[in-house]
């Protein structure tokens, strides 16, 4: 389908179910994601990597070597890997980065965006990206209160409003944690995010977490973000237009660590942290870090400073992990 088609298609969709022409930022952002047939997620359009027709890179696609550097921090977590399951939740299509490690543990589970997770009684989750990749709302501080925004989708054009209330109790909630703010002041909350981790934390299954992200607190969203931290990425290009190419284009915010970090803890994780990825690969995953830069070998000494060097991914990127006995 082309772009246009698409993003029509979408548009045609929420009009219809819009009440007063009207929904919620997250609404539109979720059918952007994951409308059947039309959403970014929904399609096998090869979304990672740097050839043509890829739209974002992520630590993952550099390969084997991500999936090493993960064995080798888990191992320092968890111990012996053999009594784990590694299950990767959000995996993107024709990636097989993990490929190269199942062997040393008790299995491999891989689920892509939509699939629903079984997880045996030991595992290890590995989330890259995953939860940046979920619906997000908006709210803009103004006239000294927070009010949540939608977009009018009934117009030659898509518009954005204030919603008369919030669209969700969730969202209501989120409201009234916030500090007071500078008038226009725009935050975005993937709320989505946080209850799509509580689902895959239950169960009780016992084991370790780790979840790669790119994050900010609500604090740090208050001081250097006055026009919210959404963006579009296609073909490498990042933008604000996050109202165009709907289904074409992936629409990405920032985590909300301390929002995130409260769900391990009540799912009963302990030794919860938040480190830069950088961090993590050097305190966790060193002796690996060291076999890969005394290889020799010059295109894996490449990736791995693309991985931990604070002018690529190493700082840009956060690691959230605990543990669950």
């Amino acid at each position: 389908m082309e772009p246009a088609a698409r993003h029509n298609a979408i548009v045609a969709l929420l009009c219809r179910e819009a009440r007063g022409g009207v929904v919620s930022f997250a609404r539109l952002v979720e059918a952007a994601l994951y409308a059947p047939g039309l959403g970014y997620y929904s399609s096998d359009h090869v979304r990672v990597g740097k050839s043509a027709g890829t739209d974002f890179t992520t630590a993952a696609a550099l390969g084997p070597m991500f999936g090493q550097l993960i064995a080798g921090a888990t191992q320092s977590l968890v111990g012996d890997l053999q009594a784990y399951a590694l299950v990767e939740v959000g995996a993107e299509p024709g990636q097989v980065h993990f490929a190269g490690v199942a062997s040393q543990f008790a299995e491999l589970r891989t689920f892509r965006f939509g699939a629903e997770p079984q997880f045996p009684a030991r595992s290890v989750l590995v989330a890259n990206e995953l939860l940046d990749a979920q619906p997000f709302h908006r709210f803009i501080f103004q006239g000294g209160v927070w009010s949540e925004l939608g977009v009018r989708v009934d117009g030659t054009e898509l518009t954005v409003e204030t919603l008369d209330e919030c669209s969700t109790p969730r969202a209501v909630e989120f409201l009234r944690t916030l500090p007071s703010a500078e008038e226009g002041w725009i935050i975005d909350a993937p709320l989505a995010a946080e209850e799509l981790l509580a689902h895959l934390l239950s169960g009780g299954w016992a084991g370790a977490v780790i979840l790669l992200d790119y994050g900010k607190t609500i604090a740090q969203c208050l001081e250097s973000s006055p026009a919210g931290t959404a963006r579009a990425y296609r073909s490498h290009q990042l933008s604000g237009a996050i109202l165009e190419n709907l289904g074409s284009q992936d629409l990405t915010c920032h985590v909300l660590w301390d929002r995130i970090e409260p769900v391990l803890v009540a799912a009963g994780f302990k030794g919860v942290r938040l480190d830069r990825q950088e961090a993590f690969f050097v305190k966790y995953a060193g002796n690996e870090m060291e076999r890969i830069a005394l290889s020799g070998d010059h295109e894996a000494t490449g990736r791995l400073r693309a991985l931990t060097h604070p002018a690529h991914f190493g700082a840009k990127f956060q690691v959230l992990h605990g543990i669950r006995g």
